[in-house]
């Protein structure tokens, strides 16, 4: 199937923060469009929490599955009916990013094994390193093996479905990075993220780890305006849009 850039890109929220982080900087869905400074048009959001219907695959150029406060372990309905849909959306070629919890959901999806780190929490600006695989990745080529990453999560995939490639591991999570297929890759840590979101998605009296700003190219964030990028126009692209 083939997907056109005039379409828009879909953002499927998964679950509302709690009620001082909205009130503070929003929801998800506004701090994807904040980072890629999207215009309203090139953007449609859905809440399948809400019992919103997932998008039909031929209305959309392409989809992030947010982060989330919930966890895929819970099996939620909502939950469960988006990872039939990122499965059907997989066969059908949608491109796909995942994060945080939208990558746990697409592992789940697929066959993998979500559950709560035997490491326990990452919270903060820590380091990752990418495999040698990555430096072949349409998304991930251009990026250094190593860089850091605003990561905020319990559970992690400790089982990846089998056929897909990790691409890029933490100290206590070795699954930072999933390519499922050519369209389709997810992250655990949060591209979106600035430090004041961080700062704020942060409950008081919990610690973050490793630095507190990063320094030089935010190369998290190359990633995910790169993925968008590339589910837009041919012609787009070339003129630098």
């Amino acid at each position: 199937m083939t997907y056109t850039s005039a379409l828009p890109l879909a953002l499927i929220q998964l679950e509302v923060p709690p009620a001082n982080v909205v009130s503070e900087i929003g929801e998800q869905p506004r701090w994807f469009i904040d980072a890629l400074n999207l215009q309203p048009d090139e953007y449609l959001i859905v809440r399948p929490h809400l019992g919103e219907a997932l998008p039909d695959f031929d209305r959309i150029s392409g989809a992030i599955l947010s982060g989330s406060w919930a966890m895929v372990t819970d099996h939620a309905d909502w939950s469960e009916r988006s990872a039939a849909w990122v499965r059907a959306a997989i066969d059908q070629g949608l491109p796909l990013l995942g994060v945080c919890y939208g990558h746990q959901l697409m592992a789940y999806a697929l066959g993998g094994e979500v559950a709560d780190n035997p490491s326990g929490w990452e919270r903060g600006l820590l380091p990752i390193r990418c495999s040698d695989q990555a430096q072949c990745d349409p998304l991930l080529q251009k990026l250094p093996a190593d860089f850091s990453v605003w990561l905020s999560h319990r559970q992690s995939v400790v089982s990846a479905p089998s056929g897909v490639q990790v691409l890029a591991a933490s100290a206590r999570d070795g699954c930072q990075i999933v390519r499922y297929s050519p369209q389709a890759l997810s992250v655990q840590f949060h591209p979106e993220f600035s430090r004041h979101i961080m700062s704020v998605c942060t409950p008081p009296g919990c610690k973050e780890d490793g630095a507190n700003e990063i320094e030089g190219k935010d190369w998290a964030r190359e990633l995910l305006v790169t993925f968008w990028q590339q589910t837009r126009p041919a012609v787009d692209r070339a003129q630098g849009a």
